[in-house]
């Protein structure tokens, strides 16, 4: 049986679906699994030994569409369903599922505080995507494959680090997402182990500002934003002792590797339902988040600043309680 699994993006909804990728080749007999993504997000996938060819787009299905016609699929598991999924399997013309997004549900509690949002997290949700096919969830939690490549020998980090670690990822696609960085060189300051901070590009010049503000009496700073590519950043998080990190894709890379997890959380909330996912695995984890704020959730996705100016649901997340489940 040949299927065609689709997700175009971002990092961690492509990290949420690994353990539909892995059921489908385990429980399907002969499966061939086939995965299309942007060429951007290809990397997290290259080296998942459950996914038999995986496509890239950079931008248009046409791409793609004449390869995609002559695989001949039997079932397309669209894990994106939006207007560019759906455009893919009109041409491919096959039986399909597609995933339920809770649109309506999350407007209704963004927009008026309503809840009907189901208390399921979202990995269960893909796997009603592939229920007709006989493919149960095996409780194994997600996957994430680093490339021999781009494994990071520890003996390659400032001597300080080589025994150990704390991973705090200080960057988010929205602003309203990321912790304020005073809040962040506090948070370091009391943790009081070494701190590995991890970004993007974008966030190198963010990393400097904290390292510099934490000073090296208070605290071990390294600053690897921009250093690494995303692979090799996901080694740096397998490393690490815990993981200090808002709602973004190293969050569920970090869930992957069964890390012990600090979450913050500022205008999405845990209800949407992707907080880390560590199947039937007992992990210990924090979701730090402020709670009883009228104005939270302002957005499914996130805001260049705070709507109402005040931006209380990172302003007071309780930094205390960060800090000692770091220390435990």
């Amino acid at each position: 049986m040949k299927i065609l699994i689709i997700r175009f993006s971002s990092i961690g909804d492509i990290v949420l679906t690994t353990p539909v990728i892995r059921c489908l080749k385990q429980q399907v007999k002969d499966a061939l699994v086939h995965y299309i993504t942007k060429k951007q997000f290809g990397s997290i996938l290259e080296n998942n030994p459950y996914i038999d060819k995986l496509y890239t787009i950079e931008k248009k299905i046409s791409e793609v569409s004449t390869e995609l016609k002559k695989e001949n699929y039997d079932f397309i598991v669209d894990l994106h369903h939006n207007l560019r999924s759906t455009q893919l399997k009109s041409i491919l013309g096959k039986k399909s599922r597609s995933f339920h997004k809770l649109n309506i549900e999350k407007w209704l509690m963004v927009n008026l505080k309503i809840n009907k949002l189901p208390n399921t997290h979202i990995v269960d949700r893909y796997f009603e995507t592939v229920k007709s096919l006989g493919v149960k969830n095996d409780g194994k939690g997600l996957d994430y494959f680093i490339p021999a490549k781009d494994e990071v020998d520890k003996k390659t980090l400032p001597v300080e680090f080589q025994n150990g670690y704390i991973g705090f990822v200080i960057g988010a696609k929205y602003f309203t997402k990321q912790l304020p960085n005073e809040k962040i060189i506090s948070i370091c300051k009391k943790i009081n182990e070494p701190v590995i901070l991890l970004g993007g590009k974008e966030d190198v010049e963010k990393g400097e500002k904290i390292k510099v503000a934490v000073g090296s009496r208070q605290a071990v700073i390294f600053n690897s934003c921009g250093k690494y590519n995303l692979n090799q950043s996901a080694s740096l998080v397998k490393q690490a002792k815990k993981i200090i990190t808002h709602d973004t894709g190293l969050m569920h890379i970090a869930a992957a590797f069964k890390k012990e997890i600090v979450s913050v959380w500022g205008n999405t909330i845990p209800g949407f339902g992707m907080y880390p996912y560590y199947g039937e695995s007992q992990v210990s984890s924090l979701k730090s988040q402020v709670l009883n704020l009228s104005c939270r959730p302002c957005s499914k996705l996130g805001f260049s600043k705070c709507p109402k100016g005040h931006f209380k649901c990172m302003m007071e997340i309780n930094e205390e309680e960060i800090v000692k489940f770091i220390r435990t």
